[in-house]
């Protein structure tokens, strides 16, 4: 009998266990995807990659330039590249010990923040329906990975859907959530996303979403848009240099970068999602930064798109 996935949003032994049992992945057959010719038209091209520098999860509650991006994004792949048949979902707020990938065809809304928050935050539903075909495929790329299918337990976390909320907002595009293995390191991540590559050409549109900088002690919640700490600013624009460049060592071993480092990414399950983001884009697409700041002094809204010609 399958164990339920064991998930926190903290580095504790004691609460992230190992998985159950692993799925036996299916071959895929992309071919036989698509429906119709029209759709397959629309479908033809590579689908693009999206990192969401997703914030706080107030966001969800907020109308401003950054959630006006998001949806500009959303409006592009839409009518650049047809409408994704399911997105696939890298969010620095599940934590696992293995890998597992969301397969139900109700995930629910998770509300994992503290109390103190506003209480119409909890109130925010986004009912989008699942994939469990999309979740096998997935399984299917990772293989030999074992990754487990969790038909109950998770579902779509606030890293999520505070992006697709605003994003998406008619939550009518099938979501799966892949979680972040917390024994790999950078490199195992970003060799993981290299596997995504062939959703892409099957009308799946992969997103990360996270922070380049994610320090939250050290933000000031008093102002929004106060100026950056020096080294948060230093660590954000060395990142942004890199992915341009399409040096993805640079990007991979940012912990070289020292105190800078260390002061930005105190921890790295919200960096990580740019990794899947950075490993499932190819170098030669285009690269555009939608948002381009420090918000709190040490959190980075920055966000990316690959966008393939």
């Amino acid at each position: 009998m399958r164990r339920k996935l064991a998930c926190t949003s903290k580095f504790a032994d004691d609460a992230i266990k190992p998985l159950g049992a692993p799925t036996t992945p299916q071959p895929l057959c992309f071919n036989a995807i698509f429906g119709g010719s029209e759709t397959q038209r629309k479908r033809s091209m590579r689908m693009p990659v999206i990192f969401f520098g997703h914030g706080s999860p107030v966001i969800a509650l907020q109308d401003n330039v950054t959630t006006r991006l998001w949806r500009r994004m959303a409006l592009r792949v839409e009518q650049e590249y047809g409408r994704p048949r399911a997105i696939v979902a890298i969010s620095g707020h599940w934590l696992t010990r293995g890998i597992g990938a969301t397969a139900m065809a109700r995930p629910k809304t998770i509300h994992d923040f503290g109390s103190s928050l506003p209480r119409p935050l909890f109130d925010i539903q986004y009912p989008a329906p699942g994939s469990p075909d999309v979740a096998r495929e997935v399984a299917a790329l990772l293989a030999p990975e074992p990754v487990v299918l969790d038909e109950s337990h998770w579902g779509l976390d606030h890293g999520t859907w505070s992006v697709l909320c605003k994003a998406w907002p008619d939550a009518d595009i099938p979501v799966v959530q892949l979680s972040l293995d917390i024994r790999r390191t950078p490199r195992d991540h970003y060799e993981l996303a290299l596997r995504l590559k062939p959703l892409r050409d099957a009308g799946v549109l992969v997103i990360g979403t996270g922070n380049i900088v994610h320090n939250l002690p050290r933000m000031n919640w008093d102002s929004q848009n106060c100026e950056p700490y020096s080294w948060a600013k230093a660590f954000d624009d060395h990142i942004v240099q890199a992915v341009t460049a399409a040096d993805a060592d640079a990007v991979i071993d940012y912990e070289t970068l020292g105190e800078a480092a260390m002061l930005s990414v105190p921890s790295p399950d919200h960096y990580w999602p740019l990794l899947y983001a950075l490993g499932a884009a190819d170098k030669d697409d285009p690269v555009v930064f939608e948002t381009r700041h420090i918000e709190y002094g040490s959190l980075s809204m920055t966000s990316i798109g690959w966008w393939p010609i």
